[in-house]
């Protein structure tokens, strides 16, 4: 059972670090589950994503107090407006631009209602 919560902790933490890159794909809720996944199956990677210097900071702030960096909420806003731009620029159906603009405006609500670092 070990070997299958690493793995998954292993695919979570590979797109952790795509969602760095791209904007579409979120980067703190796959390090949660990477966290999550390597405490049931190896106290050294555990350790070594907790300690690492970049991404530990953010899966420690959220486990301790829920929040997240101002730094990030910028930049998840900043994504967010880019991305439903391209949406607009591109077209799209006016149902899927509703339905987009309501799907991010509540993550946009909820990234900023949570306390920040």
């Amino acid at each position: 059972m070990k070997v299958i919560w690493a793995l998954i902790g292993l695919l979570a933490l590979a797109l952790a670090l795509i969602g760095v890159i791209l904007p579409l794909l979120p980067t703190v809720p796959f390090l949660l589950v990477a966290a999550f996944c390597f405490a049931r199956s190896s106290p050294r990677l555990h350790d070594w994503l907790l300690g690492h210097k970049t991404l530990g900071p953010m899966i420690i702030a959220w486990n301790t107090s829920g929040s997240i960096s101002l730094s990030a909420k910028r930049y998840a806003t900043l994504s967010i407006l880019v991305v439903f731009s391209i949406s607009i620029f591109i077209g799209l159906n006016l149902g899927l631009l509703a339905v987009q603009a309501l799907v991010l405006s509540c993550v946009l609500g909820f990234i900023w209602t949570r306390p920040h670092y």
